[in-house]
């Protein structure tokens, strides 16, 4: 394994989970044309749930987000803007009780940039300080499992479906008792293509030598960029499930199509609307992460996409006429990409060659 250690490159090639997204997305965007040409709008995604910016595809805020979905489902959050002072925000973290390990990330995402745990002042004061764009400090939800439900109902149907769940694996080693952490990254393809930033982010770390079966969580994020291995675990969903997720959707205005990221405890507690915490809430941008099991094939990934993206269009094209609602001027979607596009370059560079730790 020491070989493909030193061929990262090749590791991406030979897994397409790991190939850039506008490569995976080339035979797509032909159908997102077709389906453009149909709406007579470029940017019709925008009417897939109206209440939430840009129907939520991009540049939509996380905090606007989470004021639409009922307290107590979510973890306590607080928002920032660059510049407050640290004893501002210390002192609005304590009036509201929240208490270390916290996450701080933008307010505005990108598939897990910029995203860090947060354990002491000195961290958070760090963090906001070289943050460069509003941000969210919310309290670390401790829950071991990760799941992600894609969500999706047709307005004129009074019950929604779950298209796709994923489970998720983070980044984490277990000893055998002579390896020592970095050796135990060299042995999965996986965490090979991590190695580069935990050097970085846990150099004290990479000559450690765990016992034999002691197992060490190195990431705690469920972001596929950030080393999780994302399952489909689809087979799953059941009657209850489906129940349990679509009243909690409901009681979310305006949403109809996307994907909740979810902290739980057990799957038998999820599934009855016990013990979990919704991370994130994705609109129209979402992907179905299923797609992302090593065992699943590109061509299984883009039957998936184009199927969510034919609910999408339909849910759009629903909303856009019962609201009515219109499409997003094509003007307006050109300066969306262009913002986008400038936002990812400031978020990538604000923490220099720790963007993303």
């Amino acid at each position: 394994m020491k070989k493909t250690g030193q061929y990262p490159l090749l590791i991406k090639i030979m897994n397409w989970e790991y190939w850039p997204f506008s490569v995976v997305y080339v035979p797509i965007y032909f159908y997102w044309f077709w389906l453009c040409f149909k709406a007579r709008a470029v940017f019709f995604f925008n009417t897939a749930n109206p209440s939430i910016q840009n129907g939520g595809f991009l540049m939509e805020s996380k905090k606007l987000i989470y004021d639409l979905i009922p307290a107590g489902y979510y973890p306590a959050t607080r928002l920032f803007t660059p510049g407050t002072s640290g004893e501002i925000i210390v002192g609005e973290l304590k009036a509201a009780a929240m208490q270390f390990p916290l996450i701080a990330k933008p307010d505005i995402g990108m598939r897990g940039l910029c995203v860090q745990k947060i354990v002491t002042v000195e961290e958070l004061l760090q963090y906001a300080a070289a943050s460069k764009v509003d941000f969210l400090v919310q309290e670390f939800v401790a829950y071991e499992n990760e799941v992600g439900i894609f969500y999706y109902r047709f307005p004129d149907q009074q019950r929604g479906v779950i298209s796709g769940v994923v489970g998720k694996e983070f980044l984490t080693v277990t000893g055998d008792g002579t390896a020592t952490v970095e050796q135990l990254l060299l042995k999965d393809p996986r965490y090979v293509l991590q190695l580069a930033t935990l050097r970085k982010t846990h150099a004290a770390l990479m000559q450690l030598v765990l016992e034999d079966k002691a197992t060490h969580l190195l990431v705690p994020y469920g972001n596929h960029s950030r080393g999780a291995k994302f399952i489909d675990i689809s087979h799953l969903v059941d009657e209850t499930l489906t129940t349990t997720i679509d009243t909690i959707c409901q009681k979310v205005p305006g949403f109809f199509f996307g994907r909740m990221d979810i902290r739980y405890n057990t799957w038998e507690e999820l599934k009855q609307g016990k013990n979990f915490s919704i991370i994130e809430l994705n609109g129209a941008g979402s992907e179905p992460t299923h797609i992302y099991d090593p065992r699943h094939t590109i061509f299984f990934a883009w039957k998936e996409i184009i199927r969510h993206l034919i609910i999408l269009f339909k849910i759009s094209r629903q909303n856009h006429h019962s609201l009515p609602m219109p499409y997003m001027k094509f003007a307006l979607g050109l300066q969306m990409l262009r913002d986008n596009a400038a936002y990812i370059k400031l978020i990538s560079n604000q923490f220099g060659s720790k963007a993303g730790d």
